[in-house]
């Protein structure tokens, strides 16, 4: 028995698993009379607005701007980039860099940056929401490289918070971003690029 496997069994002896059908009905008693979204209209100018709050840069243009858009911001950072194998090819057809697609976890250290998708976002907190599927790539590759692109469609953007999570399946690896990547508990100083890329940058398909 491996180590990881003595520490599930341990767990699973103090917090044994529960019944499926007693998870669904605690599942369906919780009460849901909030209000679940508090915005109809403006939800894109929200959602943009938050991001910049962040410190990352939100840039908006159309379906035919992404791979010019893409081509210009990957210039004033020459090198390679990591992109998912599914990245749709048009969002790169542009540009002059070179691209990894589904870089090993040696080559992330070294790149420039990654170009990936996303899976949700949420207006109200400027949240963009990664479940590693479809144009997004492993957790890896949106956290190690130093410079994050994410393509956020418009159709992507929920007003609040529970809009977004009806949307993603809590059985995939989600991660949440919130601008770039940054920590205020050393001596209150922003310090950016700890556990993450340390500079974001957004483009929100209209």
């Amino acid at each position: 028995m491996s180590a990881r496997d003595e520490i599930l069994r341990r767990a699973d002896r103090v917090m044994p698993a529960r019944p499926a059908a007693e998870v669904a009905a605690a599942y369906d008693r919780i009460d849901r009379r909030y209000l679940r979204r508090h915005h109809g209209t403006g939800v894109l100018d929200l959602f943009a607005g938050r991001v910049a709050d962040y410190r990352a840069t939100v840039l908006r243009v159309p379906e035919s701007g992404v791979p010019g858009t893409v081509a210009e911001r990957l210039a004033a950072r020459p090198g390679t980039y990591g992109v998912p194998g599914d990245l749709p090819p048009e969002w790169l057809s542009a540009s002059d860099a070179a691209f990894v697609r589904d870089p090993s976890t040696g080559a992330l250290d070294g790149l420039a940056g990654a170009v990936t998708g996303c899976a949700a976002a949420i207006a109200e907190t400027g949240t963009i929401v990664l479940d590693h599927g479809a144009g997004q790539g492993r957790r890896a590759l949106s956290l190690v490289p130093d410079f994050h692109l994410i393509v956020v469609r418009a159709a992507q953007v929920a007003a609040d918070v529970p809009e977004a999570l009806e949307r993603l399946d809590p059985h995939r690896p989600l991660t949440f971003v919130s601008g770039p990547s940054a920590t205020s508990d050393i001596e209150l100083s922003r310090v950016e690029g700890v556990h993450g890329p340390r500079t974001l940058e957004v483009l929100v398909v209209e």
